[in-house]
């Protein structure tokens, strides 16, 4: 039995982990090993860690975990029950057919990006595909930048993708037509604007080229943002009965989280989350400074049930 079963081992879960064996809880991490983030080069706007590949952040972040005597394991969870005693409580299974239990849970296992459906972007996203201009923007400055067009939120990817560049082309593929102010901004901005559907990104000895139209024609590009959908890893709380909900920003829908309450206690008692699992948009240090605040919350939670249940068994 331990006091915390982390499900996650990014910038939240690892966080919230160092926060709850620091205050001398027992804790689990159990971590997929596949981050959102695994294929950048590096995390931007972490203070003092800019720039360092992903994978290291958390590697160093694991020791840290380890060297306060918390547990971290690779795994896949796959079901999240609730225990049937007087007290709050869960088991978590893995996909290898072990099983743990805790006392509480905190979710921390992010989201998974869906991609536009055009050949090529899959196998470049988070080198010159990109989605984000704080995670992203400095590499690709004074670069030929494309933004596709699959939704609303286009037109303020190009505007915020601008301040990097002054080589902007905005393709509207298969996003709505600009409105007549938006057009008006566009231009007023040095903005481009490619009518037509995008067939396929061009690729030339690994690096981005170009862009190719529905019928052949290629605009030279060195990089490409484009607009994910944005799912929570959340299936295997389905038995505890939390779900996901939408997301909008802007009232554009974006994807699906889990919702969460201050420091990121949700619907079921017990259960709490932190990072993109819950914000979808939160850049990595976002992430841990929230994973940081569950893990203090839950153990605030802890010490008012340990001193409960040691009044009561003092009483008898």
């Amino acid at each position: 039995m331990y006091d915390v079963i982390v499900v996650g081992g990014g910038a939240a879960g690892l966080s919230g982990a160092l926060a709850l064996v620091r205050s001398r809880r027992s804790v689990l991490v159990i971590d997929q090993g596949d981050p959102r983030n695994a294929p950048a080069d590096g995390v931007h706007n972490y203070l003092s860690r800019d720039g360092i590949p992903p994978l290291e952040l958390t590697a160093i972040g694991r020791q840290e975990v380890i060297g306060y005597g918390g547990e971290v394991i690779t795994g896949t969870v796959t079901s999240a029950r609730a225990t049937s005693g007087p007290e709050i409580g869960f088991v978590v299974d893995t996909a290898d057919g072990q099983s743990f239990e805790s006392r509480r849970l905190l979710v921390t296992t992010g989201v998974t990006d869906q991609l536009p459906d055009v050949p090529g972007l899959a196998e470049r996203f988070g080198r010159d595909v990109l989605h984000c201009p704080f995670c992203h923007g400095w590499e690709v400055r004074d670069q030929a930048i494309g933004v596709l067009a699959t939704g609303p939120m286009a037109i303020h990817q190009a505007m915020m993708f601008r301040q990097l560049t002054d080589d902007l082309t905005l393709f509207l593929h298969t996003g709505p037509e600009p409105t007549e102010q938006q057009w008006e901004e566009l231009a007023a901005r040095g903005i481009s604007v490619v009518q037509g559907v995008v067939e396929q990104v061009e690729v030339t000895d690994d690096r981005l080229t170009g862009v190719r139209l529905e019928g052949g024609r290629v605009i030279p590009r060195q990089a490409l943002v484009v607009q994910t959908y944005l799912q929570a890893r959340a299936e295997f709380l389905d038995e505890l009965g939390l779900k996901p909900g939408e997301r909008e920003i802007r009232g554009v829908t974006v994807g699906i989280a889990v919702d969460a309450g201050p420091a990121g206690t949700t619907s079921v008692p017990g259960v709490w989350v932190a990072g993109n699992v819950t914000d979808p948009m939160a850049q990595v240090i976002t992430s841990a400074a929230a994973g940081l605040a569950a893990g203090a919350g839950i153990n605030g939670e802890l010490v008012g049930e340990d001193t409960r249940l040691a009044v009561a068994a003092r009483s008898s």
